[in-house]
């Protein structure tokens, strides 16, 4: 039986370990804080699927390619569209409970660049932690075994470094222990954290791509950073559900004067890198003062439709019913990642990644709303099952696989102070330089700092360092590729470059 090892508990992990089961594999769940902390519990809109009879796979596919301004891979986006239908039954049949009208039909929504209403929602705006729910339950049900509090340091790699062999693990004790596994399945999100503004959670600061990376498997799409359009404005970023907009609200400037009909025909709900940016224009003519969302033609439905949200407005002292609400971007996915085949497979043998880590192709230049649960889903029971088929490396000798290492210790007062220096003033710098507008200038002064900021920084076992550390490798790699690509396409845009290429 082969031992499949999953880093990280969110819809993909969980699904992969799920998948690595069923196909007759021992799978183990390792993530950094609890099985709950991960960003699928944060999700609100829904997640898209063709599951309508008036739906179509092949419009739903050509959705996904607009929004990717053309540069997905339309063989991933084929994968996901057909296998999305699927695995949204799955889901179902985990106990997940999407909403349902009167005579219990599943409720759809429309979120932007989509032509067709095919969003699943639960619990009106906590879709995620719905799903989230389900699942975990369906792994205690599996005997599946989870260690919370438990980090990923590094990937372990054989002798002649071309398969994985297991990864080093920090443990709540803060001991670091090298874990044999036959194959190594990394789902542990995005690198959110990079960035000052950001709808990601505490956890999402880029383990795995950083692992991935020094473990030399190949990434690519990073310069493709999704800033979500409306996050509130007051308080700790909070992300306002794009279906707000589906269901017909409007955004304006400090003026009123309703202002994303100058930026798109499809106005509010136009591809997201569209409205960012048309927000970010308005916020530097007004000062940076932030944009009104405008809900309150929706009226008292807000509370019963979007009750999660409307607890964040109300906690924060505003009442989004009757008076607009303030609201900016924010950095919220990364569509690049670790490169995988369609079946999670990396360019180093027995390493598999699926969902916000991976880099498919499936979102190209600009990932379209709510693919992002069903990637996960699709791509995560994909990486699952082939996982648990992968052959079971010969091991002959133990000397593959390292030994136990123990905690570095206390460093002295000066690497804790870098350290905290590095943690506040790079996400800072990647806000200002590699954000929502990029110059070749900016891009290379934030190069020049980050590696001198890895330069300096020692190499350490306790968790911070290791998050300092996987923040810096990810940041500098989103900068390379930023300079990389010269023009500008979906969420990268160059201010000193051609003008950004805006999907029909």
């Amino acid at each position: 039986m082969n031992r499949v090892l999953v880093i990280g508990s969110g819809i993909a992990g969980l699904t992969a370990a799920l998948a690595a089961r069923a196909a007759g594999a021992e799978a183990t769940i390792v993530t950094k804080a609890r099985i709950t902390d991960a960003n699928t519990t944060h999700a609100q809109g829904g997640i898209a699927g063709v599951v309508f009879p008036d739906d179509a796979h092949a419009d739903h596919e050509t959705d996904t390619m607009r929004a990717a301004a053309g540069l997905a891979d339309p063989a991933a986006v084929r994968a996901l569209v057909t296998g999305g239908t699927e695995a949204i039954a799955w889901l179902i049949d985990c106990g997940v409970r999407f909403d349902r009208d009167g005579a219990g039909r599943l409720e759809r929504g429309l979120e932007g660049a989509h032509s067709y209403p095919r969003i699943l929602h639960a619990g009106g705006d906590a879709t995620g932690a719905e799903i989230q729910r389900a699942l975990v339950a369906a792994v205690r049900a599996a005997g599946i075994e989870v260690r919370e509090h438990t980090m990923l340091t590094d990937l372990v790699l054989a002798n002649d470094s071309a398969r994985v062999a297991g990864a080093r693990l920090l443990g709540p004790t803060g001991e670091v222990r090298a874990e044999r596994a036959d194959a190594v399945i990394l789902a542990t999100g995005g690198a959110g954290r990079v960035f000052a503004r950001t709808t990601n959670p505490a956890v999402a600061t880029g383990d795995g791509i950083a692992a991935a990376i020094r473990a030399g498997a190949e990434v690519a799409g990073l310069e493709f950073v999704q800033f979500h359009p409306t996050v509130l404005a007051a308080g700790e970023p909070f992300l306002v559900s794009e279906a707000v907009r589906g269901e017909g609200a409007v955004l304006l400037d400090e003026t009123g004067r309703r202002f994303c009909v100058d930026a798109h025909p499809d106005a509010e709900l136009a591809p997201r890198d569209v409205v960012a940016r048309a927000i970010d224009e308005v916020m530097a003519r007004q000062g940076g003062r932030p944009v009104m969302l405008d809900a309150t033609g929706l009226g008292s439905t807000l509370r019963t439709r979007f009750p999660t949200i409307d607890r964040a407005v109300r906690e924060r002292g505003l009442d989004w019913v009757r008076e607009p609400i303030p609201v900016a971007p924010a950095a919220h996915y990364l569509m690049g990642g670790v490169v995988t085949d369609l079946d999670g497979r990396t360019t180093i043998t027995g390493l598999y990644a699926a969902g916000e880590v991976a880099h498919t192709g499936v979102h190209g230049a600009n990932r379209l709303a709510s693919n992002s649960l069903l990637e996960g889903a699709v791509f995560g029971a994909r990486a699952g099952e082939s996982a648990a088929l992968t052959p079971a490396p010969p091991y002959t000798t133990t000397q593959e696989f390292p030994a136990e290492e123990p905690e570095t210790g206390v460093r002295p007062n000066s690497y804790q102070n870098l350290r905290r220096h590095v943690r506040g003033e790079l996400p800072e710098l990647m806000w200002r330089e590699a954000g929502l507008r990029r110059t070749e200038a900016g891009l290379a002064r934030a190069a020049g700092r980050i590696d001198g900021w890895i330069r300096d920084l020692p190499e350490t076992a306790d968790a911070v360092g290791i998050e300092t550390r996987n923040l810096l490798i990810v940041s500098r790699e989103i900068v390379r590729a930023a300079r990389a690509r010269t023009e500008s396409v979906g969420a990268h845009h160059r201010s000193d470059a051609t003008p950004a290429r805006v999907a029909a």
